[in-house]
Protein backbone atom coordinates (compact mmCIF):
# COMPACT_ATOMS: atom_id res chain seq x y z
CA UNK A 1 0.00 0.00 0.00
CA UNK A 2 1.12 4.08 0.14
CA UNK A 3 0.50 5.05 3.64
CA UNK A 4 1.31 8.63 4.70
CA UNK A 5 2.51 9.06 8.51
CA UNK A 6 1.44 12.43 9.52
CA UNK A 7 3.82 13.86 12.71
CA UNK A 8 6.42 11.04 10.79
CA UNK A 9 9.44 12.53 12.47
CA UNK A 10 8.32 11.94 15.87
CA UNK A 11 8.99 9.38 17.97
CA UNK A 12 6.04 7.53 17.55
CA UNK A 13 5.46 8.36 13.69
CA UNK A 14 9.32 7.42 13.34
CA UNK A 15 8.89 3.85 14.51
CA UNK A 16 6.07 3.43 12.11
CA UNK A 17 7.35 4.78 9.53
CA UNK A 18 10.70 2.59 9.98
CA UNK A 19 8.19 -0.52 10.34
CA UNK A 20 5.81 0.31 7.47
CA UNK A 21 9.20 0.63 5.33
CA UNK A 22 10.23 -2.83 6.61
CA UNK A 23 7.09 -4.75 5.26
CA UNK A 24 7.63 -3.08 1.72
CA UNK A 25 4.73 -0.53 1.85
CA UNK A 26 5.60 2.56 -0.31
CA UNK A 27 5.51 5.64 2.47
CA UNK A 28 4.66 9.35 2.20
CA UNK A 29 6.40 10.86 5.78
CA UNK A 30 4.70 14.51 6.76
CA UNK A 31 6.13 16.69 8.73
CA UNK A 32 6.23 20.35 9.50
CA UNK A 33 10.08 20.91 8.02
CA UNK A 34 11.29 18.59 5.33
CA UNK A 35 14.70 19.93 5.84
CA UNK A 36 14.94 18.41 9.30
CA UNK A 37 14.73 14.73 8.62
CA UNK A 38 17.03 12.42 6.81
CA UNK A 39 14.57 9.72 5.77
CA UNK A 40 15.96 7.34 3.13
CA UNK A 41 13.63 5.81 0.30
CA UNK A 42 10.69 7.89 1.73
CA UNK A 43 8.83 10.48 -0.03
CA UNK A 44 8.68 13.80 2.31
CA UNK A 45 6.07 16.57 1.71
CA UNK A 46 5.65 19.60 4.36
CA UNK A 47 2.13 19.80 6.17
CA UNK A 48 1.37 21.83 9.54
CA UNK A 49 -1.12 20.71 11.26
CA UNK A 50 -2.10 23.79 12.53
CA UNK A 51 -2.98 25.07 8.98
CA UNK A 52 -4.74 22.13 7.08
CA UNK A 53 -6.71 23.30 4.15
CA UNK A 54 -8.29 20.55 1.75
CA UNK A 55 -5.96 22.04 -1.00
CA UNK A 56 -2.49 21.31 1.01
CA UNK A 57 -4.10 17.66 2.55
CA UNK A 58 -5.28 16.56 -1.23
CA UNK A 59 -1.34 17.25 -2.67
CA UNK A 60 0.33 15.78 0.46
CA UNK A 61 -1.61 13.08 0.09
CA UNK A 62 -1.97 12.29 -3.82
CA UNK A 63 -2.52 8.29 -4.42
CA UNK A 64 -2.23 7.45 -0.89
CA UNK A 65 -4.21 4.72 0.27
CA UNK A 66 -4.00 5.02 4.25
CA UNK A 67 -3.05 7.81 6.15
CA UNK A 68 -1.58 6.86 9.47
CA UNK A 69 -1.78 10.52 11.89
CA UNK A 70 0.84 10.53 15.39
CA UNK A 71 0.89 13.59 16.45
CA UNK A 72 -0.03 14.38 20.41
CA UNK A 73 -0.06 18.02 19.94
CA UNK A 74 3.34 18.58 22.04
CA UNK A 75 5.85 19.22 19.35
CA UNK A 76 2.87 21.96 17.88
CA UNK A 77 2.41 23.33 21.75
CA UNK A 78 -1.29 23.19 21.61
CA UNK A 79 -3.08 19.65 22.81
CA UNK A 80 -6.15 21.39 21.31
CA UNK A 81 -4.83 20.42 17.95
CA UNK A 82 -5.81 16.94 17.90
CA UNK A 83 -9.43 17.14 18.27
CA UNK A 84 -9.70 19.65 15.30
CA UNK A 85 -7.27 17.72 13.67
CA UNK A 86 -9.41 14.44 13.81
CA UNK A 87 -12.24 16.44 13.09
CA UNK A 88 -10.77 17.74 9.68
CA UNK A 89 -9.54 14.70 8.59
CA UNK A 90 -13.10 12.87 9.06
CA UNK A 91 -14.55 15.87 6.96
CA UNK A 92 -11.54 15.86 3.89
CA UNK A 93 -9.71 12.39 3.62
CA UNK A 94 -13.46 10.89 1.95
CA UNK A 95 -14.01 13.90 -0.28
CA UNK A 96 -9.79 13.36 -1.70
CA UNK A 97 -10.21 9.57 -2.01
CA UNK A 98 -7.87 8.56 0.92
CA UNK A 99 -10.03 5.44 2.30
CA UNK A 100 -8.80 4.47 5.68
CA UNK A 101 -7.53 6.87 8.93
CA UNK A 102 -5.38 4.86 11.70
CA UNK A 103 -5.09 7.11 14.67
CA UNK A 104 -2.40 7.17 17.61
CA UNK A 105 -4.34 7.41 20.47
CA UNK A 106 -3.59 7.89 24.02
CA UNK A 107 -3.79 5.65 26.65
CA UNK A 108 -5.88 7.89 29.32
CA UNK A 109 -9.10 7.21 28.03
CA UNK A 110 -9.07 3.55 28.76
CA UNK A 111 -10.54 2.37 31.91
CA UNK A 112 -9.35 1.30 34.85
CA UNK A 113 -13.06 0.07 35.99
CA UNK A 114 -16.38 1.05 34.31
CA UNK A 115 -16.53 4.51 33.43
CA UNK A 116 -13.63 5.28 35.22
CA UNK A 117 -10.43 6.16 32.79
CA UNK A 118 -6.95 5.69 33.41
CA UNK A 119 -6.45 9.76 33.14
CA UNK A 120 -8.90 10.43 35.97
CA UNK A 121 -7.16 8.42 38.33
CA UNK A 122 -5.02 9.49 41.64
CA UNK A 123 -1.33 8.77 40.11
CA UNK A 124 -1.96 9.64 36.39
CA UNK A 125 1.24 12.02 36.00
CA UNK A 126 0.27 15.65 35.29
CA UNK A 127 3.05 15.83 32.63
CA UNK A 128 1.09 14.14 30.29
CA UNK A 129 -2.74 14.82 31.76
CA UNK A 130 -3.73 17.31 28.47
CA UNK A 131 -2.29 15.36 26.13
CA UNK A 132 -3.88 12.40 27.13
CA UNK A 133 -6.93 14.38 28.06
CA UNK A 134 -6.93 15.40 24.13
CA UNK A 135 -6.76 12.31 22.93
CA UNK A 136 -9.84 11.70 24.71
CA UNK A 137 -11.67 14.28 22.98
CA UNK A 138 -10.29 13.06 19.69
CA UNK A 139 -11.51 9.71 20.47
CA UNK A 140 -15.14 11.54 21.31
CA UNK A 141 -15.06 13.24 17.55
CA UNK A 142 -14.29 9.92 15.90
CA UNK A 143 -17.57 7.88 17.62
CA UNK A 144 -20.26 10.74 17.15
CA UNK A 145 -18.76 11.20 13.76
CA UNK A 146 -20.64 10.66 10.66
CA UNK A 147 -18.07 10.65 8.26
CA UNK A 148 -17.78 7.53 5.83
CA UNK A 149 -14.44 7.00 6.53
CA UNK A 150 -12.98 3.83 7.41
CA UNK A 151 -11.25 5.18 10.89
CA UNK A 152 -9.29 2.90 13.68
CA UNK A 153 -8.27 4.68 16.57
CA UNK A 154 -5.47 2.59 18.59
CA UNK A 155 -4.32 3.09 22.11
CA UNK A 156 -1.00 2.00 23.46
CA UNK A 157 -0.32 0.74 27.18
CA UNK A 158 0.03 3.14 29.86
CA UNK A 159 3.99 2.62 29.65
CA UNK A 160 4.76 3.06 26.24
CA UNK A 161 8.50 2.70 26.34
CA UNK A 162 11.40 3.18 24.56
CA UNK A 163 12.82 -0.48 22.79
CA UNK A 164 13.30 -2.82 20.33
CA UNK A 165 10.53 -5.36 19.74
CA UNK A 166 9.77 -7.96 22.67
CA UNK A 167 6.92 -10.28 22.77
CA UNK A 168 4.13 -10.73 21.07
CA UNK A 169 0.86 -8.22 22.20
CA UNK A 170 -2.51 -8.42 22.97
CA UNK A 171 -5.29 -5.95 21.32
CA UNK A 172 -7.93 -5.13 23.96
CA UNK A 173 -11.13 -2.75 23.86
CA UNK A 174 -11.77 -0.50 25.94
CA UNK A 175 -10.34 -1.23 29.41
CA UNK A 176 -6.87 -0.75 30.22
CA UNK A 177 -5.06 -4.07 29.28
CA UNK A 178 -2.35 -5.19 32.17
CA UNK A 179 -0.39 -8.32 32.22
CA UNK A 180 -0.04 -10.79 34.97
CA UNK A 181 1.71 -8.78 37.28
CA UNK A 182 -0.77 -6.06 36.83
CA UNK A 183 1.66 -3.90 34.22
CA UNK A 184 0.71 -2.21 31.61
CA UNK A 185 3.60 -1.85 28.69
CA UNK A 186 4.51 -2.05 25.02
CA UNK A 187 7.65 -1.21 23.99
CA UNK A 188 7.25 1.44 21.01
CA UNK A 189 8.87 -0.75 18.38
CA UNK A 190 6.17 -3.20 19.42
CA UNK A 191 3.30 -0.59 18.86
CA UNK A 192 4.49 0.01 15.36
CA UNK A 193 3.91 -3.60 15.03
CA UNK A 194 0.41 -3.58 15.61
CA UNK A 195 -0.09 -0.21 14.02
CA UNK A 196 1.09 -1.97 10.60
CA UNK A 197 -0.93 -5.27 11.26
CA UNK A 198 -4.02 -3.69 11.64
CA UNK A 199 -3.11 -1.51 8.26
CA UNK A 200 -2.48 -4.69 6.59
CA UNK A 201 -5.40 -6.71 8.24
CA UNK A 202 -7.87 -3.81 8.54
CA UNK A 203 -9.87 -6.14 11.46
CA UNK A 204 -11.46 -3.33 13.28
CA UNK A 205 -12.78 -0.73 11.11
CA UNK A 206 -14.42 2.28 12.93
CA UNK A 207 -13.58 1.26 16.26
CA UNK A 208 -11.12 1.58 18.95
CA UNK A 209 -8.51 -0.98 19.97
CA UNK A 210 -6.07 -1.24 22.77
CA UNK A 211 -2.18 -2.79 22.71
CA UNK A 212 -0.36 -4.18 24.97
CA UNK A 213 1.43 -7.28 26.54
Amino acid sequence: MKVAVLGASGWVGSHIVKEAKQRGHEVVALVRDPSKTNFRDVEVHPLNVTNLDDNSLKKALNGVNVLISAIGGRAAGNHKIVASTAVKLLTTLPKIGVERLLWVGGAGSLEVAPGTPLVSTPNFPDAYKAEAIAQSEALDVFRNSASSLNWTFISPAAELFPGDKEAPYRIGGDALLVDTQGNSRISVSDYAVAMIDELEAGKYPRQRISVAY
